[in-house]
């Protein structure tokens, strides 16, 4: 997922924004979906997007707690996901020379 937020220490990070990459998986149980063909049997992802879009948006400091974020809205919408792992990559961060990405990956046990 690809996203355009103002998450840094720096201010000017926070002014000017820049882009970021979402990768996240989950473990959920998903074999009553498998013979229904329903997704109301499953976990929508254009629901989970959502929940990562949202938490995108609002600024941080840190990646570290954007992820946690992340994880924390996740097991509250979806009670039945467990083992999620989000990292983001902050794309060409400004650290005073030529670097893709900055990441953070975070993983959570949950309930599931």
């Amino acid at each position: 997922m690809l996203f355009f937020a103002h998450h840094g220490c720096f201010e000017a990070e926070r002014v000017v924004g820049t882009r970021f990459c979402v990768n996240l998986s989950f473990d959920v149980d998903t074999v009553k979906a498998e013979y229904s063909d329903d997704i109301a049997d499953t976990v929508s992802y254009l629901d989970v997007y959502q929940i990562v879009k949202a938490e995108m948006q609002i600024p941080s400091n840190l990646l570290e707690h954007v992820a946690r974020r992340i994880i924390d809205a996740i097991a509250r919408e979806f009670p039945a996901i467990s083992n999620v792992v989000v990292e983001i990559q902050k794309l060409n961060p400004p650290l005073g020379g030529e670097v893709g990405a900055a990441t953070v990956k975070l993983k959570a046990k949950g309930k599931g």
